[in-house]
């Protein structure tokens, strides 16, 4: 990748953020590169656990949903809080539940179609800095500690974690703070199984969380705010079982730990997911504490937002201005998912009187106030949120479009192509010359709707008269205009 790449990209981290994005640009035609400095291997240590709705959607849109259903668990019901309890099966999704499956299991479907479609992977290769011009960007690496050698590509993206060396080498701050401190986890077996998939519950200082792996061992993490150590201090199963004891009332047996650690859970932001040619996906512009397993989905959502308008740029469909969108669309529900799991880890954690009171204010207001409910539930689930809309635009536009069902089949297999599908009422015609998939409703539905690849609505119609008269100008889907 030397030399002039006017079409390539470098994404930087093959974590599921990276996979993603770097199998959806390969996939329409982009030449990709991840570099990555751990050797080549889905690592075990990871430690999300839950793929929500819109993320599960997200999938199904690329063929992978499926697959990953049938190696994890289904879960209807979500435990926040105070005994609050979210019940998931009212969502507006094909996907009414969470999914309880390890991110090794996740990484690895992402690693095969990524591979399947032509993304080159340098392992063992570190980032140690960057230059860009009008042209592209240099990247420097170390492959394998040998000597330092730069790559050149158009774009480069950051999705190299929480320490991102690509973050650090454009200068943007990474602004927050360390929210739990000496978070403990273990990989063990049980003697006595769980009652429920996801087994979580915080008492006074305690906190702990279990969730099955699926080969007789499972994932503890846990958390003693009156144990406040450096992550250097040892760590020994007896300080798990404890922690457990003190949350959940028992340890479950556990036994034959193969792995145990310590580490810190931050909150943090960066100011600008796009400086130039460089832009930033996942944990390299967002940092969340665990609660809700907001972390790996809101990564993933990224790439799956970007990866399309990064596609468009590059093989000349769209101005370099439409990866703008990118930050004005992704920054804002970075900066709520902050708040979110940022406000359930909180209240989970709640120990002082007017604390308490707080929580059980909220608990008793959530359970009785069902739009509150759903709006809280959309947020934790992805499925809620929308972008910006241009000023006139229908009122339609920015928002997600669930999985209907169409006369040629269902709307997430129409975007396995990854272009814009245009739906049409039944009995209206439209030669889009190939820059759209043309579709049309199930029903009797009157709404024209152009869709675009992440599953959000570009443009609508209420009108058939209205519709074909932008339809009849062969409006280009890139140059409608998105976010504002």
């Amino acid at each position: 990748m030397n030399g002039t790449t006017p079409r390539t990209v470098i994404v930087v981290g093959s974590g599921p953020t990276g996979l993603l994005l770097a199998g959806d640009l390969a996939a329409a035609g982009v030449p990709v590169t991840v570099v990555e400095k751990r050797p080549r291997k889905v690592s075990n240590l990871s430690r999300a656990f839950v793929l929500h709705a819109r993320t599960l959607e997200q999938l199904d849109a690329r063929g992978l949903a499926d697959g990953l259903e049938a190696k994890g668990r289904a879960l209807d019901k979500l435990r926040l809080f105070g005994g609050l309890t979210v019940d998931l099966t009212d969502l507006p999704s094909r996907f009414r539940h969470l999914l309880v499956l390890p991110q090794y299991e996740v990484e690895a479907a992402l690693l095969r179609r990524a591979t399947d479609a032509g993304v080159d992977f340098s392992y063992e290769t570190e980032v140690t800095g960057l230059t860009q011009d009008a042209d592209g960007v240099s990247l420097q690496v170390r492959v394998s500690g040998g000597e330092p050698e730069t790559l050149r590509a158009a774009y480069v993206v950051g999705a190299d974690g929480m320490r991102s060396a690509v973050r650090e080498s454009v200068g943007l701050p990474f602004p927050g703070k360390s929210v739990i401190r000496s978070v403990v986890l273990a990989d063990v077996k049980l003697t006595e199984e769980p009652e429920n998939v996801l087994t979580a519950n915080a008492v006074g200082d305690a906190f702990a969380f279990i969730a099955p792996f699926g080969d007789g061992y499972y994932r503890v993490i846990g958390w003693n705010r009156s144990r406040d150590v450096p992550e250097s201090e040892p760590l020994g199963l007896d300080e798990i079982k404890e922690v457990a004891r003190l949350a959940l009332g028992r340890d479950y047996g556990m036994h034959d730990a193969r792995w145990m650690s310590r580490f810190h859970s931050d909150e943090r932001q960066a100011p600008a997911y796009r400086v130039g040619r460089v832009l930033l996906a996942g944990d390299a512009a967002h940092v969340h504490t665990p609660a809700g397993g907001q972390g790996m989905n809101t990564g993933l959502q990224d790439a799956a937002n970007l990866g399309w308008k990064l596609a468009a740029v590059l093989n000349g469909r769209a101005p370099s201005g439409l990866l703008d969108t990118y930050e004005a669309e992704r920054h804002p529900v970075g900066k709520a998912v902050l708040r979110s799991s940022g406000g359930i880890i909180r209240l989970a954690m709640a120990n002082r009187p007017w604390t308490l009171a707080a929580r059980a204010a909220l608990t008793a207001f959530l359970g009785r106030v069902r739009p509150a409910r759903t709006r809280m539930i959309g947020q934790i689930t992805g499925v809620g949120y929308a972008y910006p809309r241009p000023r006139g635009a229908h009122r339609l536009v920015g928002t997600r479009v669930p999985d209907v069902t169409l006369k040629e089949g269902r709307l997430y297999e129409a975007l396995r192509d990854g272009e814009f599908v245009l739906i049409l009422p039944e009995g209206t015609d439209h030669d889009s010359d190939g820059r759209y998939v043309v579709t049309h409703w199930s029903s009797d539905r009157r709404t024209a709707l152009l869709v675009r690849p992440d599953g959000y609505v570009a443009w609508a119609s209420d009108s058939a008269a209205d519709a074909g008269a932008d339809l009849s100008r062969g409006f280009d889907p890139y140059g409608i205009g998105f976010g504002s």
